[in-house]
């Protein structure tokens, strides 16, 4: 997304069969674009609507039996139905789709290869997800005026999807502006870190421990193998290292996997004067 200045906005979200579990259609203000949520037990029911008769994007998302970590898929149609009647019979792991198209039918297949390549792209970067795609399809080649377009196109829903709950495409800011930098120290490593709107951010180069306690609870070591995996932790000898800033979903979370231990962030995450996060929160919520 480019640096403008955050700006208010609105959306419209709209449960067709009034139900919060259903199926969910999404509009924005002032935008073309238009989204879809569709739990996968709905696909059957909603397949024959007008919004899967176009050309679109869309996600695919699932939770892993074996990790905490999202499994994703990305990918394109014209029109969207006939790809998502296949990756219905097919893929097994997604239980909701997230899908983009356009109200006005203006996008083209060069259009919709385009924003699945630069999604593909944002989530690999962002190393938030399994993703299941093989590869990151080229870009197609289009006119400038069409790719300024699309970005802009793609900024928009890059605004909708934490609305919608799905993180997989952000990537944390690597210089926070206004937060206290928070240390972690034990057995001599040393992590940094802070706090972000959606849990706790551990930053590049930070340390974490090679051994797990038999006490650690299990969702932490299963996370620790994940982020081995996919090359967010290395090995830098007595130590993994983390090769990238990385957000957990709250500062416990983070502590465990730095400690390979069941410890309290809270109170091991501590300002430069030696504060912990715990004194910095009661501290806030008392002014």
């Amino acid at each position: 997304m480019s640096d403008k200045t955050a700006r208010g906005f609105s959306l419209r979200l709209f449960l067709v069969e009034g139900a919060p579990s259903g199926l969910k259609i999404l509009e924005k203000s002032n935008w073309t674009g238009i989204g879809v949520v569709c739990p996968r037990p709905r696909f059957a029911a909603a397949k024959n609507r007008n919004e899967f008769s176009r050309a679109g994007i869309y996600v695919l998302i699932g939770n892993s039996e074996n990790s905490n970590v999202p499994q994703v898929y990305i990918g394109e149609a014209d029109p969207v139905r006939t790809r998502l009647e296949q990756q219905h019979a097919s893929r097994d792991f997604w239980t909701i789709a997230y899908i983009f198209t356009a109200k006005d039918s203006n996008l083209n297949k060069a259009h919709i290869e385009y924003l699945e390549h630069r999604l593909i792209t944002l989530a690999k970067d962002a190393k938030r997800c399994d993703l299941q795609n093989g590869n990151v399809p080229g870009k197609p080649s289009l006119s400038e005026a069409d790719e300024a377009e699309l970005e802009t196109f793609l900024e928009e829903m890059l605004l909708c999807f934490p609305v919608l709950g799905v993180s997989v495409f952000e990537k944390p800011e690597p210089r926070p502006v206004g937060k206290t930098i928070l240390t972690f120290t034990r057995r001599g490593l040393t992590a940094r870190g802070y706090e972000s709107e959606d849990g706790f951010i551990v930053m590049k180069n930070s340390q974490a421990s090679k051994s797990v306690v038999d006490s650690m609870q299990s969702f932490a070591q299963t996370l620790r193998n994940e982020l081995l995996r996919v090359e967010i932790l290395r090995d830098a000898g007595p130590h993994f290292v983390f090769a990238y800033d990385y957000e957990f979903s709250s500062p416990s979370t983070a502590a465990y996997v730095v400690a390979g231990a069941s410890v309290n962030g809270r109170d091991y995450w501590r300002a430069d004067d030696g504060r912990s996060l715990k004194q910095l929160q009661e501290e806030e919520s008392n002014q």
